[in-house]
């Protein structure tokens, strides 16, 4: 069980002090990266890439979203709120009087919690300064990382085994010396993660922050948009806009199929995350800004040629698969011609584009290029974007990679691709973390989160861990063992 607010509304006993002491994730490890942000990164994807000397004028006469429009929306959104950390082992402390203790005791009441002041006292509880950022194009329902600290006159010791009752997380803005509050963005709950190297009176700035890892729930879906730049601005731009959007992505709601942009003035078309690029942002606006705005038949074959030729020059081959992916079906013969090429990049840049499209002729060059470390991240990436059943074995291959990387990203991108996957699904330890087996046939591996999820991974079957060891296993217990089994 974990502690609700419901649960505070009764007087404090003995009993319900035990119930609060759950103990939080203090497992920490190899932290790897996650799917599109790993510690791998690719050289610089836009390079100077100027028009050949001689090219069709008919193909280069075309105007992208691009010479008309900029992508807004694409930056973190801060988040906040007053939080209160329970079940401390005797480290928690009263806080002074402030206006952050005005603000929880104000939201306990809300809350229906009796005897607030009384909680507040208790050493097995803390006041807590809870923030987050929402990612661009987070949707509703997607967990995000949960930061949080105590306050500055605290006395707190440690926030290591608490627990963070659910906090309701918003924007502040100061406006007039005043401080305005925002609707509410995010719920946030969970398990405190505190350093687990952190120890006594000189780490006590360490102990006394912590993580809740995906604690935080987005209420709502973050939109992104496109900011029509002002010699261009006009209604039947913003209309054009939108319809050459809508003709090439839409999704579906409730069974009705609609559209991802929706015109809102002259200046600015709102856009929805087309559900298979939700783990790449960011190259999903680049996608949408390389649509073009009006386009021939005459014009769309002279430009399919130019973009074959740029495809096949490594120079070139990241803005020419991009432009082929906004154009949809029709550009998948010439990326299919560049996913074969002799180039590792060009294959690269072509698969990847290929994944965007569903087409299963991109898995075997993902799957090579997963294992260079500059392409991998944005290979499993791409790979977890496919309803391809070719893409799900070639992960499923990766996870007996000898590289640690790329068999945490081929768990990771099995994740994303379906969370409820016998193979990946793993097992609920009591809403502390998630524990999963993969039967593999790598080396032996552990690998254990410090961001995004509470979990921990074992790479293989039947693993011993070598001696001499020592573990600690709670504040009282330490295990130890010399040799042998």
């Amino acid at each position: 069980m974990k502690p609700t607010w419901t649960w505070l509304s009764k007087p404090l006993r003995s009993d319900r002090r035990r119930f609060l002491r759950l103990a939080a994730v203090t497992s920490a490890g190899l932290a790897t990266a996650g799917l599109a942000t790993g510690g791998c990164a690719l050289p610089p994807i836009l390079r100077s890439q100027s028009p050949e000397d001689g090219e069709d004028p008919v193909a280069t006469s075309v105007k992208l979203i691009s010479d008309y429009a900029l992508a807004v929306g694409g930056y973190p959104l801060h988040i906040e709120s007053i939080g209160l950390v329970t079940g401390l082992p005797g480290t928690g402390s009263d806080v002074p009087t402030s206006p952050q203790r005005a603000a929880l005791l104000d939201e306990m009441e809300k809350r229906g919690v009796a005897y607030p002041n009384q909680v507040l006292a208790s050493k097995e509880t803390e006041l807590v300064l809870v923030h987050a950022y929402l990612r661009p194009g987070i949707q509703k329902g997607d967990h995000f990382d949960i930061e949080l600290r105590v306050a500055t006159r605290s006395e707190c010791t440690s926030l290591r085994g608490g627990w963070l009752m659910e906090t309701r997380l918003r924007q502040f803005a100061e406006v007039k010396n005043q401080i305005l509050e925002g609707k509410v963005l995010a719920l946030a709950e969970g398990a405190v993660l505190v350093d687990p190297s952190a120890e006594g009176e000189r780490d006590r700035l360490k102990l006394t922050r912590g993580r809740v890892l995906g604690g935080g729930v987005s209420a709502e879906s973050r939109k992104l948009g496109l900011a029509i730049q002002p010699k261009h601005q006009h209604v039947m731009t913003s209309a054009q806009i939108g319809n050459a959007i809508n003709q090439r992505f839409h999704s579906f709601d409730a069974g009705v199929k609609r559209g991802v942009a929706e015109p809102e003035t002259d200046k600015y078309v709102e856009l929805a995350v087309h559900p298979r690029y939700k783990d790449n942002v960011e190259r999903y606006m680049r996608v949408i800004r390389a649509l073009p705005l009006r386009e021939n038949a005459s014009q769309r074959l002279a430009r399919l040629a130019l973009l074959e030729r740029q495809l096949l020059d490594p120079i070139t081959a990241a803005t020419a698969a991009i432009r082929l992916e906004a154009i949809g079906s029709e550009g998948v013969k010439p990326l299919l011609k560049g996913a074969s090429a002799d180039d590792l990049e060009v294959r690269f840049y072509s698969a990847e584009a290929l994944a965007y499209l569903d087409e299963s002729g991109a898995v075997p060059a993902l799957a090579e290029a997963a294992r260079h470390r500059a392409f991998r991240a944005y290979a499993l990436t791409a790979l977890s974007a496919m309803d391809d059943y070719t893409a799900y074995e070639a992960l499923r291959d990766l996870l007996d990679s000898p590289s640690a990387e790329t068999r945490y990203g081929a768990f990771r991108a099995l994740w994303a691709m379906n969370p409820h996957d016998g193979l990946v699904q793993g097992e609920n330890m009591s809403d502390q973390f998630s524990y999963h087996l993969l039967q593999t046939k790598g080396p032996p591996m552990v690998h254990v989160t410090r961001s995004f999820r509470a979990e921990i991974v074992l790479f293989g079957p039947d693993q011993r861990l070598a001696t001499p060891l020592m573990l600690d296993a709670g504040k009282n217990i330490q295990i130890f063992s010399r040799g042998g089994d």
